[in-house]
């Protein structure tokens, strides 16, 4: 899966799930503001992360994502070593 396949598939379910327009999804965003995640938004994000890409998610690596950029970069970190197995 290509990086912009994957920001696309991001964009795209966090949109839904989170009930924010697309357009205000954008690299440089912050992710907790602009999807007004709580507490509880961050275990939704972690099921929908692990359902939609198929890895596990550590809660210790949601401490370095601030931005969309730094979700896009975890999840692409994560997904493209596995293609390659």
């Amino acid at each position: 899966m290509q990086t912009e396949e994957i920001i696309a598939k991001i964009n795209s379910f966090l949109s839904e799930e989170f009930e924010v327009d697309i357009d205000t999804i954008t690299p440089d965003a912050v992710l907790k503001d602009t999807l007004g995640l709580d507490s509880l938004d961050y275990i939704d994000l972690v099921v929908v992360i692990e359902t939609n890409f198929a890895f596990k998610v550590q809660p210790e690596d949601f401490t370095g994502i601030v931005t969309f950029q730094d979700f896009y970069d975890y999840v692409a970190a994560k997904v493209q070593p596995k293609e390659l197995v």
